[in-house]
């Protein structure tokens, strides 16, 4: 994880002013990504810094490189993972002055021009000076893994790693596109696939497109812009046999992992309980990695953390619960530097929890520098199709796909969706191309092409910023271009039978993981049952200080006109005394653009992470008080109204003296008539209206003994209070949950 920022003058001119001082001020902004070294190379015309985070030939891989002539200079943030083999391979004899991975491409590109990332695999993002033909080469990766951003104005361009790096020359606008924010779904959320390029949130300043090369010219600045790879069309089913698939992306997983692992320093895991983290915890277990796991309270709830812990005994690993208790608020100053390190407005709980995450493993271990992630298996491998099914199958999930592209196409034409509004919708599909003639047909390719613009806008950029702030580089193994292009390609006629419940990479592991984690459901990372405990952090975190950041936001130059604020403090008191109202994250979001807007005009500069030191837990049973301790309490007063949660369900089975506990059409628990009657017969009683004084008065029933039960489901969301602001404190255990 390195940074690269530079400019350039783009009408045959030479570089004015104090040159030295502004490159000089752009490195500094990303000191955070390289603290190992910082270097520059000023070439008349054009020049650029590197700050390295020395992970492969730490003694001799300095950065840039530059030719025999100095004449070419080139720099490289990411890895170069066939680097050997394209060593090996190069046309004419070379002299190599490093080990480092990234050299192999200033050979590549002396001697094959603009082809030179043709058969390169690997995360990157590049830049090249070249006085011979006169231009300025910038390049990212085929699946934009590694950052790159550039601004034009006038005769100049400027280019880097991060935003803030650009921010710190005098020619950089330092504004908030507010329009481009506002309308951009990946803010919003709404329902809609968009396959647009991702925007930056930032005016004038665009990202270099993933697996393209800018070829810009320092004579007239005219640009070329060579796209070198696109995702593939879906096969033949008549190609292959279904089963070649799996077998195919075992093999493509085990080789992307062992490239992962070359290093010269130290590499760990980060270890969820879920599929994706765990077979790469198993292809790497003969290396001894140490792996790290968040225990939070949503993590407990749902089961994340036990089973991370579970499968770093079954693998033989060392695990490191890092844990986050109910009082882990993030305070004003800490979330502010959190928000500029990620530079976007999306930033929310995963980015908090990740931080930390990266800090905790820096800090436990000092000569880790690398970790590996389980990100980008879902968006190709069918990860979402039980979720977007609705509680239906595979024809639900293509269903409500077409209920998103339809939306997409029939966006300039709103009056005409009323012929799909009804259950019976008088309308074929077909119908769409009337107005839009380029309405979607492979509703499945456009549902890739939207998980493949939101991997770049929020996971890619998650692990990166998240990961680089704490002087880490985060490797993607997943993301290997070889399985991208397996499972883009894979026929029509054989996704049923592979993406859903993401069947491919449980079929690809099979004999890798045990049955017990390779079979386990998917739940998103501080997510699933427990999600509560995550959002009461941030309510808290808005509501600290008398709502200060509320106030801060409130205060930057757009928000007048664009945040109604009385809303806002409506939402953020509706939120904390229990009522529904919008999500947590989407006001947050809001929140974060005005931060933003006042951070653009006075950049803070890159400061380290602040806050409490993360710690880690040792646990043997989940259970223990000080484990459960970490979760957010919720005390129930007699004088509390509670009412059934609307997507929880209680079903009773007389014939077998039990009762069900339904939560969006799946049976969740289970309660026995005879050894839980006095539960039961609470929450048959719990109306919505009635104190629980009333009905515990009405049922018989006396509240002390089912305090307890009745504070874990409200922290688990089957219960909601009705219109109280919960003082916290603890909650014990309790359901009992229904078998698999």
């Amino acid at each position: 994880m390195c940074g690269i920022a530079g400019f350039a003058r783009t009408d045959g001119g030479h570089l004015d002013g104090p040159v030295d001082d502004v490159l000089r001020s752009m490195a500094e902004a990303l000191r955070p990504r390289g603290p190992d070294d910082m270097q520059f190379a000023a070439l008349g015309q054009a020049c650029l810094s590197f700050t390295r985070l020395a992970i492969i030939d730490p003694a001799g891989g300095r950065q840039p490189f530059h030719s025999e002539d100095r004449t070419v200079v080139l720099a490289a943030n990411g890895e170069i993972y066939n680097h050997r083999e394209l060593r090996a391979r190069l046309r004419h004899p070379a002299r190599f002055r490093s080990a480092s991975d990234c050299e192999v491409l200033l050979h590549l590109y002396l001697q094959e021009g603009l082809d030179f990332l043709r058969d390169v695999r690997g995360m990157f993002g590049i830049a090249v000076i070249d006085l011979r033909e006169q231009r300025l080469v910038l390049a990212r990766d085929r699946l934009g893994i590694k950052p790159l951003f550039l601004h034009r104005t006038g005769n100049t361009v400027l280019f880097g790693s991060e935003v803030k790096a650009l921010f710190e020359h005098p020619l950089c606008p330092r504004e908030l596109d507010w329009q481009r924010a506002l309308a951009d779904q990946s803010l919003s959320s709404a329902p809609v696939m968009v396959s647009a390029e991702p925007i930056t949130w930032y005016r004038g300043i665009e990202h270099v497109p993933p697996a393209t090369i800018l070829d810009i010219s320092l004579r007239d600045g005219s640009t070329r812009a060579l796209r070198y790879w696109s995702l593939p069309e879906p096969g033949a089913a008549d190609r292959h046999p279904v089963d070649h698939y799996p077998r195919r992306l075992a093999e493509l997983l085990a080789d992307s992992v062992r490239e992962c692992l070359v290093a010269d320093t130290e590499i760990g895991l980060f270890l969820s309980g879920g599929i994706d983290s765990a077979g790469l915890a198993a292809l790497s277990a003969s290396t001894g990695l140490h792996t790290f796991s968040a225990l939070t309270g949503s993590t407990l709830i749902n089961g994340d953390a036990s089973y991370a812990q579970r499968t770093a005994e079954l693998l033989g690993l060392p695990n490191h619960l890092v844990a986050f208790g109910g009082d882990r608020v993030p305070d004003v100053a800490e979330w502010k530097r959190l928000l500029w390190l990620m530079e976007s407005p999306l930033c929310g709980p995963e980015q908090f929890y990740k931080s930390e995450m990266y800090r905790f493993a820096r800090l436990q271990r000092p000569e880790l520098k690398t970790i590996l992630l389980g990100s980008g298996a879902d968006e190709f491998s069918g990860g979402y199709t039980v979720d977007l099914a609705g509680g239906g199958d595979w024809d639900d999930f293509l269903a409500n796909l077409g209920q998103l592209a339809r939306r997409a196409s029939l966006g300039p034409h709103p009056a005409m969706s009323t012929w799909w509004d009804s259950d019976l919708p008088l309308l074929r599909d077909d119908a769409i191309a009337l107005v839009s003639p380029d309405a979607i047909d492979d509703v499945y390719q456009a549902y890739q092409a939207w998980k493949f613009r939101d991997m770049q806008h929020y996971n890619l950029w998650v692990e990166d910023r998240t990961a680089s702030g704490n002087a880490v580089e985060a490797r993607v193994p997943y993301l290997d271009h070889r399985i991208v292009e397996l499972l883009a390609g894979v026929p029509k006629a054989y996704r049923r039978q592979l993406f859903w419940n993401k069947q491919i990479v449980r079929d690809a592991l099979a004999g890798v993981l045990p049955d017990e984690v390779r079979c386990r459901p998917k739940i998103a990372f501080y997510e699933g049952d427990g999600v509560r405990q995550t959002h009461r952090t941030f309510v808290a975190m808005l509501a600290q200080q008398r709502e200060a950041l509320l106030d801060e936001a409130l205060s930057s130059p757009k928000a007048a006109q664009y945040l109604n604020g009385a809303h806002l403090r409506r939402t953020l008191r509706d939120l904390r005394a229990g009522r529904p109202a919008a999500h947590v994250e989407i006001l947050l979001r809001v929140v974060n653009l005005g931060l933003l807007d006042l951070m653009t005009i006075s950049a803070p500069g890159s400061r380290g992470t602040i806050g409490p030191r993360p710690y880690e837990l040792a646990v043997r049973d989940f259970d223990e008080p000080r484990v459960r301790a970490l979760l957010h309490g919720t005390r129930v007063e007699d004088r509390h109204v509670v009412r059934l949660a609307p997507e929880v369900l209680l079903l009773d089975d007389a014939a077998a003296r039990q009762s069900f506990v339904a939560v969006d059409g799946s049976l969740r628990y289970v309660i026995d008539h005879d050894a839980d009657a006095a539960w039961l017969s609470l929450l048959r009683g719990i109306d919505g209206s009635a104190t629980l004084a009333e009905v515990a008065d009405r049922t018989g029933c006396d509240l002390a003994p089912l305090r307890s039960l009745l504070e874990q489901a409200l922290d688990e969301g089957l219960l909601e209070l009705a219109g109280s602001d919960p003082a916290a404190n603890g909650a014990a255990p309790a359901l009992q949950e229904v078998a698999p």
